[in-house]
């Protein structure tokens, strides 16, 4: 089993900035590759980012491009997402997520497991 709790969500202005940390327990950090993925009212689960388990390779929904980033500190068993320029439309749960393997997944059904999620508002 693997425990993950997500923090740093909040209340931010349109551009602003926040980041966000997803702390793991109960297996290997470094075996994991992680994701994070959103979810606004009334809309399916959307992808955000999502890191190798060795943190070489990344990959980034469309919607963020260029404005996330995802990153991961295997000696704190901790990943990040730092986003920056943020919009309206960012506003969502925000939830990590984990699983066995070592390269990057994008979809939520390749995960295992799953935290409790952070709510991130931007205001316009």
């Amino acid at each position: 089993q693997v425990q993950l709790v997500e923090s740093g969500g909040g209340l931010v202005q349109a551009a602003g900035s926040l980041r966000l940390s997803c702390a793991a327990s109960g297996r290997t950090f470094s075996s994991l590759a992680m994701g994070w993925f959103r979810q606004a009212p009334g809309k399916e689960r959307e992808f955000v980012a999502a890191i190798s388990w060795s943190g070489i390779s990344t990959r980034y929904g469309d919607s963020v491009k260029g404005r996330f980033t995802i990153s991961r500190d295997n000696g704190k068993n901790t990943v990040y997402l730092q986003m920056n320029s943020l919009k309206p439309e960012d506003t969502a749960v925000y939830y990590c997520a984990a699983v066995l393997r070592s390269g990057v997944a994008s979809s939520v059904g390749n995960y295992d497991y799953w935290g409790q999620g952070t709510q991130v508002t931007v205001s316009s």
